[in-house]
């Protein structure tokens, strides 16, 4: 284990450190996103940076990143005092980033982005796209990403891939320091990632690692720093307080119950919606139903169809054949306009390019789908729309002070309190949910829970896909797990048990 060979760095003697941050402060206008944070990396240490949506992290990660300048404290990198102009500056210095919302560019090849800034060139000054893609290759080899050829345009990687690649590209530059903003959201396994942190550490890399999975932060980190709105609380002994200890610092107050079990249907409802042999995208043949006033989940390892399935309920993959019905109708979905109007609500994987609109503010990215309501005439009334807004904001836990930014400037877990918000307001009847707690802290999941048994105690219907056992285990009423582009198998009551999930995501059929 990672922390195994932090622990035994310590016993040796004392450890140089390799970053250490003082009082850092950063505010934007009258808004303060950090005030007084301190915090030190030792060579070789993965240090977890804890906090709620909202705390300041992705403000600490952007300091670090050259992306911002603090206005107060110091930074030291390797001994050396650190102040990087822009991120260029900092990749020079020895800091490289692999950011929560993706940095690779969509509309370009994997080589190209691991290239960037610069592309290989031939003996003539022009770039050589041989070159590039025969440097990227190799690159992926040594990552074990040899899989992804590096011709292939980034926009048609799965989510996972994305991660892996943003992750890849970081480590390759042989950071002196590498920062980790929530590197496992959209990896089921992450052994690929603990085996890459093993080999960096073991050189001297230090790593700051910022996860709400606490569970991997205690196999990877000996120490954590924990941040309240915008401060650093303490640094802790992670060996030495609970996961309670660290939610009552991170929050002030004792952790909310995420993971109340509901109580299942007596019997089974009429169908919501559901799908007889559909086929399309990475989905051979897949059929299930949802009833009403239920919560199904989706489970299954990276690529088996769940992605494909999900975005054919939405109609953004086009269905080669089967059957979707919604209120006991066949339908054909088309666009997502067919979907939202037989009263599908979807929730997509990727919420900053698929979910909203980040130029736009908090308020106006709720109402998009309501606008035609909310006025007359093509005029929207604005005191309809604040209102209403206003409404679905405190439905969602979300703080109103929030509703007149640009949604960009929210943390990860207010921007998918916004969107599950916009998709209520929509007035839809069945919730297609797709990893709906990606990258959000314990207190947000737990809103978001909340929300979805809501939704179905009042006669709606949800289909959920998590990345997450443990959270579908306590939520779903029962669970489909798909394989090779099919149900292999569903679990509910005392089946439905975290051995009996990953059986069937192996692809052992009825083997308990």
């Amino acid at each position: 284990m990672v922390s195994t060979m932090a622990d035994a760095a310590v016993q040796s003697g004392a450890v140089p450190k390799m970053l250490d941050l003082q009082g850092i402060g950063k505010a934007y206008g009258a808004t303060i996103a950090v005030r007084r944070v301190s915090l030190d990396i030792e060579a070789g240490e993965i240090h977890a940076l804890l906090g709620e949506n909202g705390a300041g992290k992705s403000t600490i990660v952007k300091v670090l990143s050259g992306i911002v300048a603090p206005d107060s404290g110091t930074l030291t990198l390797d001994g050396r005092a650190y102040a990087p102009a822009d991120p260029m500056a900092a990749r020079a210095a020895g800091v490289s980033t692999a950011f929560q919302e993706l940095s690779l560019l969509p509309n370009l090849s994997v080589a190209e982005n691991l290239m960037l800034p610069r592309q290989v060139k031939g003996r003539i000054g022009l770039v050589s796209v041989k070159a590039s893609e025969e440097r990227a290759a190799a690159m992926l080899a040594e990552y074990g990403l040899s899989h992804i050829h590096p011709a292939v345009h980034v926009r048609s990687l799965s989510l996972a891939e994305k991660q892996r690649v943003e992750i890849m590209r970081a480590v390759a530059r042989h950071p002196k320091l590498l920062v980790l903003d929530e590197p496992t959201a959209a990896l089921s396994d992450p052994t690929w990632l603990f085996d890459i942190l093993e080999r960096i550490t073991a050189t001297g890399t230090g790593v700051l690692y910022i996860s709400h999975r606490l569970s991997e932060v205690r196999r990877l980190c000996r120490r954590g720093t924990v941040l309240r709105n915008g401060e650093s609380i303490e640094t802790v002994a992670l060996a030495g307080i609970d996961d309670a200890g660290i939610f009552k610092m991170m929050v002030g107050s004792a952790a909310r119950d995420a993971h109340a079990v509901r109580s299942a249907p007596a019997q089974r409802r009429a169908e919501a919606f559901g799908v007889t042999d559909l086929s399309g995208g990475s989905v051979a043949t897949m059929t299930l139903s949802v009833g009403q006033g239920e919560i199904v989940g989706v489970a299954g390892l990276e690529g088996q169809g769940q992605r494909d399935l999900f975005r054919m309920l939405a109609g953004l993959t086009p269905a080669r054949g089967g059957e979707i019905r919604i209120d006991g109708k066949a339908v054909r979905l088309s666009n997502p306009a067919d979907a939202a109007n037989a009263g599908i609500g979807f929730v997509p994987e990727e919420r900053k390019t698929e979910g909203v609109f980040l130029g736009l503010r908090t308020d106006s990215n709720m109402t998009l789908p309501v606008l035609d309501r909310l006025g007359r005439f093509g005029v929207v009334n604005r005191a309809h729309e604040t209102a209403a807004v206003d409404r679905e904001a405190a439905r969602v836990d979300l703080s109103t002070r929030y509703l007149k930014l640009k949604i960009g400037a929210l943390s990860g877990g207010n921007q998918q309190k916004a969107l599950i918000g916009r998709v209520l307001m929509s007035g839809a009847r069945h919730l297609v949910l797709f990893d709906p707690t990606r990258g959000v802290d314990v207190g947000t999941k737990a809103v978001i829970y909340d929300l979805i048994r809501e939704f179905v105690a009042q006669g709606g219907a949800a289909l959920v896909y998590s990345t997450e056992l443990a959270e579908l285990i306590h939520l779903v009423d029962r669970c489909v797990v798909v394989y090779g582009g099919r149900v292999a198998g569903e679990a509910s009551g005392d089946e439905l048990s975290e051995p009996r999930l990953v059986a069937l995501a192996a692809g052992q059929g009825a083997a308990a």
